[in-house]
Protein backbone atom coordinates (compact mmCIF):
# COMPACT_ATOMS: atom_id res chain seq x y z
CA UNK A 1 0.00 0.00 0.00
CA UNK A 2 2.69 2.36 0.95
CA UNK A 3 4.70 1.78 -2.37
CA UNK A 4 1.50 1.75 -4.54
CA UNK A 5 0.95 5.78 -3.21
CA UNK A 6 4.99 6.82 -3.52
CA UNK A 7 4.63 5.76 -6.91
CA UNK A 8 1.25 7.27 -7.15
CA UNK A 9 2.86 10.62 -5.90
CA UNK A 10 5.78 10.41 -8.73
CA UNK A 11 3.63 9.87 -11.08
CA UNK A 12 2.22 13.18 -10.96
CA UNK A 13 3.74 16.67 -11.83
CA UNK A 14 2.49 18.57 -8.91
CA UNK A 15 3.71 19.12 -5.31
CA UNK A 16 2.35 16.44 -2.89
CA UNK A 17 0.64 18.30 0.11
CA UNK A 18 -0.90 15.24 1.48
CA UNK A 19 0.47 11.85 1.53
CA UNK A 20 -1.51 9.59 3.72
CA UNK A 21 0.38 6.13 4.35
CA UNK A 22 -0.66 2.58 5.81
CA UNK A 23 -3.34 4.28 7.80
CA UNK A 24 -5.40 2.03 10.33
CA UNK A 25 -8.69 3.11 12.69
CA UNK A 26 -9.94 0.30 14.87
CA UNK A 27 -12.75 1.53 17.40
CA UNK A 28 -12.64 -0.89 20.78
CA UNK A 29 -15.72 -2.75 21.57
CA UNK A 30 -15.97 -3.13 25.47
CA UNK A 31 -17.53 -5.33 27.71
CA UNK A 32 -18.04 -5.22 31.26
CA UNK A 33 -18.88 -2.15 33.93
CA UNK A 34 -16.75 -2.21 36.65
CA UNK A 35 -13.61 -4.77 34.77
CA UNK A 36 -13.66 -3.51 31.84
CA UNK A 37 -11.89 -5.71 28.56
CA UNK A 38 -11.81 -4.95 25.13
CA UNK A 39 -13.90 -7.78 23.02
CA UNK A 40 -13.39 -6.37 19.12
CA UNK A 41 -12.93 -3.67 17.42
CA UNK A 42 -15.03 -1.61 14.18
CA UNK A 43 -12.49 -1.77 11.78
CA UNK A 44 -13.68 1.76 10.37
CA UNK A 45 -10.27 2.49 8.45
CA UNK A 46 -7.75 -0.44 7.16
CA UNK A 47 -4.59 -0.01 5.93
CA UNK A 48 -5.15 2.68 3.02
CA UNK A 49 -2.66 4.91 1.47
CA UNK A 50 -2.91 7.72 -1.24
CA UNK A 51 -1.65 11.34 -2.01
CA UNK A 52 -3.01 14.89 -2.43
CA UNK A 53 -1.16 17.24 -4.71
CA UNK A 54 -1.46 20.86 -4.40
CA UNK A 55 -4.36 22.43 -5.77
CA UNK A 56 -6.33 19.49 -6.84
CA UNK A 57 -9.07 17.92 -5.75
CA UNK A 58 -9.93 14.70 -4.77
CA UNK A 59 -12.70 12.87 -4.47
CA UNK A 60 -13.38 10.00 -1.87
CA UNK A 61 -16.73 8.17 -2.37
CA UNK A 62 -18.50 5.03 -1.34
CA UNK A 63 -21.32 3.75 0.44
CA UNK A 64 -22.15 4.73 4.15
CA UNK A 65 -20.44 3.31 6.55
CA UNK A 66 -17.28 2.67 4.23
CA UNK A 67 -14.92 4.83 5.96
CA UNK A 68 -14.89 8.20 3.79
CA UNK A 69 -15.65 10.81 7.06
CA UNK A 70 -13.86 8.79 9.61
CA UNK A 71 -10.62 9.16 7.09
CA UNK A 72 -11.23 13.07 6.59
CA UNK A 73 -11.14 13.18 10.60
CA UNK A 74 -8.22 11.30 10.92
CA UNK A 75 -5.96 13.27 8.66
CA UNK A 76 -7.31 16.42 10.89
CA UNK A 77 -7.05 14.00 13.92
CA UNK A 78 -9.86 15.11 15.56
CA UNK A 79 -9.79 11.73 16.01
CA UNK A 80 -6.32 9.75 16.67
CA UNK A 81 -5.73 6.64 14.12
CA UNK A 82 -5.08 3.47 15.36
CA UNK A 83 -1.04 3.68 13.33
CA UNK A 84 -0.21 4.65 10.35
CA UNK A 85 1.26 8.13 8.83
CA UNK A 86 0.15 11.49 7.62
CA UNK A 87 2.19 13.84 5.95
CA UNK A 88 1.12 17.17 6.10
CA UNK A 89 3.06 20.20 4.71
CA UNK A 90 5.94 17.85 5.08
CA UNK A 91 4.87 17.17 8.75
CA UNK A 92 3.84 13.84 10.47
CA UNK A 93 0.33 14.83 12.26
CA UNK A 94 -0.15 11.65 14.70
CA UNK A 95 3.21 12.84 16.04
CA UNK A 96 2.89 16.50 16.36
CA UNK A 97 2.62 18.02 19.93
CA UNK A 98 -0.77 19.76 20.88
CA UNK A 99 1.56 23.25 20.09
CA UNK A 100 2.17 22.21 17.14
CA UNK A 101 -0.53 20.65 16.31
CA UNK A 102 -2.48 23.56 17.28
CA UNK A 103 -0.52 26.02 14.86
CA UNK A 104 -1.00 23.61 11.89
CA UNK A 105 -4.38 23.87 11.97
CA UNK A 106 -4.49 27.29 10.04
CA UNK A 107 -3.42 25.27 7.35
CA UNK A 108 -6.40 22.85 7.82
CA UNK A 109 -9.92 23.69 7.63
CA UNK A 110 -13.40 21.22 7.73
CA UNK A 111 -16.83 22.05 5.99
CA UNK A 112 -19.01 19.92 8.06
CA UNK A 113 -21.96 17.99 6.36
CA UNK A 114 -25.04 19.63 8.26
CA UNK A 115 -25.19 23.39 7.54
CA UNK A 116 -27.30 23.48 10.90
CA UNK A 117 -25.76 21.38 13.30
CA UNK A 118 -21.88 22.73 12.84
CA UNK A 119 -23.18 26.22 13.98
CA UNK A 120 -23.39 27.59 17.20
CA UNK A 121 -27.05 28.98 17.63
CA UNK A 122 -26.10 30.94 20.46
CA UNK A 123 -23.68 32.87 18.40
CA UNK A 124 -23.97 35.67 16.03
CA UNK A 125 -22.93 34.77 12.22
CA UNK A 126 -19.60 37.09 12.65
CA UNK A 127 -18.44 36.11 16.19
CA UNK A 128 -18.70 32.21 14.58
CA UNK A 129 -16.50 33.87 11.45
CA UNK A 130 -14.52 35.52 13.70
CA UNK A 131 -13.91 33.13 16.55
CA UNK A 132 -11.07 31.42 14.77
CA UNK A 133 -9.25 34.96 13.71
CA UNK A 134 -9.53 35.45 17.68
CA UNK A 135 -7.91 31.72 18.73
CA UNK A 136 -5.08 31.74 15.93
CA UNK A 137 -4.56 35.69 16.77
CA UNK A 138 -4.85 36.35 13.35
CA UNK A 139 -6.88 39.84 13.85
CA UNK A 140 -8.68 41.68 16.72
CA UNK A 141 -11.33 44.53 17.26
CA UNK A 142 -12.08 46.58 14.39
CA UNK A 143 -9.08 44.22 11.82
CA UNK A 144 -11.60 41.10 12.66
CA UNK A 145 -15.00 42.88 11.82
CA UNK A 146 -13.73 44.19 8.55
CA UNK A 147 -12.14 40.73 7.75
CA UNK A 148 -15.44 39.18 8.94
CA UNK A 149 -17.48 41.22 6.40
CA UNK A 150 -15.31 40.39 3.37
CA UNK A 151 -15.46 37.17 3.65
CA UNK A 152 -19.21 37.01 3.95
CA UNK A 153 -19.39 38.83 0.90
CA UNK A 154 -16.56 36.06 -0.57
CA UNK A 155 -19.24 33.71 -0.25
CA UNK A 156 -22.27 35.50 -1.57
CA UNK A 157 -23.76 37.03 1.28
CA UNK A 158 -23.88 40.56 2.63
CA UNK A 159 -22.08 42.66 5.82
CA UNK A 160 -25.28 43.13 7.40
CA UNK A 161 -25.60 39.10 7.77
CA UNK A 162 -23.36 39.30 10.62
CA UNK A 163 -25.52 40.55 12.72
CA UNK A 164 -27.80 37.57 12.79
CA UNK A 165 -27.96 34.29 14.00
CA UNK A 166 -27.96 30.82 12.07
CA UNK A 167 -31.61 30.03 12.44
CA UNK A 168 -32.05 32.68 10.75
CA UNK A 169 -30.83 31.55 7.25
CA UNK A 170 -31.75 28.78 4.55
CA UNK A 171 -29.34 25.67 4.51
CA UNK A 172 -27.64 26.66 1.22
CA UNK A 173 -26.61 30.48 3.15
CA UNK A 174 -25.69 28.08 6.62
CA UNK A 175 -23.13 26.07 4.22
CA UNK A 176 -21.97 29.75 2.90
CA UNK A 177 -21.59 30.14 6.19
CA UNK A 178 -19.65 26.99 7.18
CA UNK A 179 -17.57 28.02 4.56
CA UNK A 180 -16.64 31.00 5.43
CA UNK A 181 -15.52 30.00 8.78
CA UNK A 182 -13.13 27.73 6.93
CA UNK A 183 -11.76 30.56 4.39
CA UNK A 184 -11.09 32.71 8.05
CA UNK A 185 -7.95 31.90 8.31
CA UNK A 186 -6.62 30.96 4.96
CA UNK A 187 -5.92 27.68 4.92
CA UNK A 188 -3.94 25.52 2.08
CA UNK A 189 -6.53 22.56 2.23
CA UNK A 190 -10.08 21.84 3.16
CA UNK A 191 -11.68 18.91 3.91
CA UNK A 192 -15.45 18.58 2.26
CA UNK A 193 -17.47 16.65 4.11
CA UNK A 194 -20.44 16.05 2.11
CA UNK A 195 -20.79 19.58 1.86
CA UNK A 196 -23.90 19.37 -0.34
CA UNK A 197 -25.64 16.20 0.46
CA UNK A 198 -28.35 18.06 2.86
CA UNK A 199 -28.97 20.72 0.37
CA UNK A 200 -31.95 21.03 -2.60
CA UNK A 201 -30.64 20.34 -6.20
CA UNK A 202 -30.50 23.51 -7.53
CA UNK A 203 -28.53 24.88 -4.07
CA UNK A 204 -26.16 22.28 -4.40
CA UNK A 205 -25.08 23.12 -7.69
CA UNK A 206 -24.52 27.03 -6.28
CA UNK A 207 -22.21 25.68 -3.22
CA UNK A 208 -20.46 23.45 -5.77
CA UNK A 209 -20.05 26.79 -7.89
CA UNK A 210 -18.69 28.54 -4.99
CA UNK A 211 -16.33 26.00 -4.23
CA UNK A 212 -14.58 26.22 -7.41
CA UNK A 213 -14.40 29.87 -7.60
CA UNK A 214 -13.05 29.93 -4.10
CA UNK A 215 -10.23 26.90 -5.26
CA UNK A 216 -8.92 29.14 -8.22
CA UNK A 217 -8.96 32.74 -6.01
CA UNK A 218 -7.19 31.41 -2.60
CA UNK A 219 -5.24 28.61 -4.23
CA UNK A 220 -7.31 25.85 -1.86
CA UNK A 221 -6.55 21.77 -2.25
CA UNK A 222 -9.73 19.80 -1.36
CA UNK A 223 -10.68 16.39 -0.55
CA UNK A 224 -14.17 16.23 -1.13
CA UNK A 225 -16.19 13.34 0.71
CA UNK A 226 -19.31 12.43 -1.01
CA UNK A 227 -21.71 9.53 -2.11
CA UNK A 228 -23.37 11.50 -5.36
CA UNK A 229 -21.09 10.08 -7.76
CA UNK A 230 -22.43 12.97 -10.54
CA UNK A 231 -21.32 15.61 -7.74
CA UNK A 232 -17.87 13.92 -7.76
CA UNK A 233 -17.05 13.86 -11.10
CA UNK A 234 -18.27 18.11 -11.75
CA UNK A 235 -15.79 18.65 -8.66
CA UNK A 236 -12.63 16.10 -8.48
CA UNK A 237 -9.64 15.82 -10.55
CA UNK A 238 -8.70 12.24 -9.35
CA UNK A 239 -11.67 9.99 -7.57
CA UNK A 240 -10.89 7.30 -5.14
CA UNK A 241 -13.58 4.71 -4.13
CA UNK A 242 -13.82 3.54 -0.85
CA UNK A 243 -15.31 -0.26 0.46
CA UNK A 244 -15.38 -1.21 3.84
CA UNK A 245 -12.54 0.74 5.28
CA UNK A 246 -10.40 -0.41 1.79
CA UNK A 247 -9.40 2.17 -1.04
CA UNK A 248 -10.51 -0.05 -3.83
CA UNK A 249 -10.12 1.92 -7.27
CA UNK A 250 -8.18 5.31 -7.38
CA UNK A 251 -7.15 6.94 -10.71
CA UNK A 252 -8.21 10.32 -13.14
CA UNK A 253 -11.64 10.79 -12.61
CA UNK A 254 -12.16 10.89 -16.41
CA UNK A 255 -9.90 7.15 -16.57
CA UNK A 256 -12.25 6.32 -13.71
CA UNK A 257 -15.87 7.07 -15.18
CA UNK A 258 -15.24 5.91 -18.21
CA UNK A 259 -13.11 2.95 -17.57
CA UNK A 260 -14.08 1.63 -14.26
CA UNK A 261 -12.02 -1.64 -13.32
CA UNK A 262 -12.83 -2.84 -9.89
CA UNK A 263 -16.41 -4.60 -9.84
CA UNK A 264 -17.79 -2.11 -7.37
CA UNK A 265 -16.67 0.41 -8.91
CA UNK A 266 -18.58 -0.83 -11.65
CA UNK A 267 -21.79 -0.86 -10.17
CA UNK A 268 -21.51 2.30 -8.63
CA UNK A 269 -21.21 3.93 -11.73
CA UNK A 270 -24.38 1.88 -13.04
CA UNK A 271 -26.38 3.01 -10.61
CA UNK A 272 -25.88 7.06 -11.95
CA UNK A 273 -29.33 8.14 -14.06
CA UNK A 274 -29.35 9.29 -17.19
CA UNK A 275 -30.68 12.36 -18.59
CA UNK A 276 -31.20 11.37 -22.23
CA UNK A 277 -34.46 8.57 -21.75
CA UNK A 278 -33.70 6.97 -24.52
CA UNK A 279 -29.71 5.81 -23.61
CA UNK A 280 -30.31 2.51 -21.84
CA UNK A 281 -27.70 1.22 -19.46
CA UNK A 282 -27.38 -1.75 -17.66
CA UNK A 283 -27.51 -1.77 -14.13
CA UNK A 284 -25.34 -3.80 -11.74
CA UNK A 285 -27.50 -4.99 -9.03
CA UNK A 286 -25.50 -6.11 -6.00
CA UNK A 287 -26.90 -9.00 -4.00
CA UNK A 288 -26.49 -9.21 -0.03
CA UNK A 289 -26.28 -6.43 2.66
CA UNK A 290 -22.36 -4.46 3.48
CA UNK A 291 -20.86 -7.06 5.92
CA UNK A 292 -20.18 -5.47 9.10
CA UNK A 293 -16.67 -3.72 9.64
CA UNK A 294 -16.52 -5.84 13.01
CA UNK A 295 -16.23 -8.48 11.29
CA UNK A 296 -15.12 -7.89 7.60
CA UNK A 297 -14.44 -11.09 5.06
CA UNK A 298 -11.25 -12.57 4.22
CA UNK A 299 -9.77 -12.08 1.26
CA UNK A 300 -11.27 -8.93 -0.94
CA UNK A 301 -14.11 -7.69 1.33
CA UNK A 302 -15.87 -7.38 -1.53
CA UNK A 303 -16.28 -10.51 -3.11
CA UNK A 304 -19.36 -11.96 -0.60
CA UNK A 305 -21.71 -9.07 -3.00
CA UNK A 306 -18.93 -9.42 -6.16
CA UNK A 307 -20.54 -10.87 -9.50
CA UNK A 308 -17.53 -11.79 -10.57
CA UNK A 309 -15.56 -13.06 -7.60
CA UNK A 310 -13.11 -16.59 -7.65
CA UNK A 311 -11.82 -19.00 -5.37
CA UNK A 312 -9.07 -17.02 -4.59
CA UNK A 313 -10.88 -13.23 -3.71
CA UNK A 314 -11.94 -15.86 -0.95
CA UNK A 315 -8.96 -16.29 0.78
CA UNK A 316 -6.39 -13.90 -0.33
CA UNK A 317 -6.71 -10.05 -0.53
CA UNK A 318 -5.79 -8.61 -3.24
CA UNK A 319 -2.94 -5.65 -3.69
CA UNK A 320 -3.48 -2.29 -4.32
CA UNK A 321 -1.65 -2.01 -7.75
CA UNK A 322 -0.88 0.22 -10.58
CA UNK A 323 -2.65 -0.71 -13.55
CA UNK A 324 -1.31 1.24 -15.90
CA UNK A 325 -1.16 4.85 -15.98
CA UNK A 326 -1.81 5.90 -12.24
CA UNK A 327 -4.99 3.51 -12.15
CA UNK A 328 -4.96 1.68 -9.05
CA UNK A 329 -7.09 -1.16 -8.63
CA UNK A 330 -7.10 -3.77 -5.41
CA UNK A 331 -8.79 -6.63 -7.60
CA UNK A 332 -7.18 -10.21 -8.81
CA UNK A 333 -9.07 -9.50 -11.95
CA UNK A 334 -6.85 -6.84 -12.87
CA UNK A 335 -3.00 -7.08 -13.38
CA UNK A 336 -0.07 -4.67 -12.65
CA UNK A 337 1.33 -2.93 -15.31
CA UNK A 338 4.54 -4.60 -14.97
CA UNK A 339 2.60 -8.08 -15.10
CA UNK A 340 1.19 -7.16 -17.88
CA UNK A 341 4.45 -6.54 -19.43
CA UNK A 342 5.89 -9.61 -18.78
Amino acid sequence: MAKAATANAQAGQQEVLLEVRNLVKHFPIRQGIIFSRQVGAVQAVDDISFTVHKGETLGLVGESGCGKTTTGRLILRLIEPTSGDIIFDGKNIPQLPKDELRELRKDMQIIFQDPYGSLNPRMTVGDIIGEPLHIHKLARGAEREKRVRELLEVVGLSAFHARRFPHEFSGGQRQRIGIARALAVRPKMIICDEPVSALDVSIQAQVINLLQDLQTEFDLTYIFIAHDLSVVKHISDRVAVMYLGKIVELTDKNELYHNPKHPYTQALLSAIPEADPTIKKERILLKGDVPSPINPPKGCRFHTRCPKAMDICRVEEPAFVDSGNGHFVACHLVPAADEKGA
